[in-house]
């Protein structure tokens, strides 16, 4: 990468640039996806621990280690 040279003002008005043109969520949007990360999470969670306690159980019935 010999000959380039780095502008760093040039950089800074490039960043700039970009900055301005993104579309920035409002405050109800975040709060609506954040409260669905955490409803979506809460369900994910106990699907997989429903689904381990399954699976747990036909193990030691398979095994017959009991309960």
């Amino acid at each position: 990468m010999t000959g380039v040279a780095f502008d760093p003002l040039k950089f800074a008005r490039e960043v700039r640039s970009e900055v301005t043109k993104v579309t920035w969520p409002s405050r109800k949007e975040t709060m609506v996806t954040t409260g669905l990360v955490f409803a979506l999470g809460t369900l994910a969670a106990a699907f997989f621990f429903i689904a381990d306690q399954i699976i747990g159980v036909g193990v030691r019935l398979l095994f017959g280690t009991g309960f």
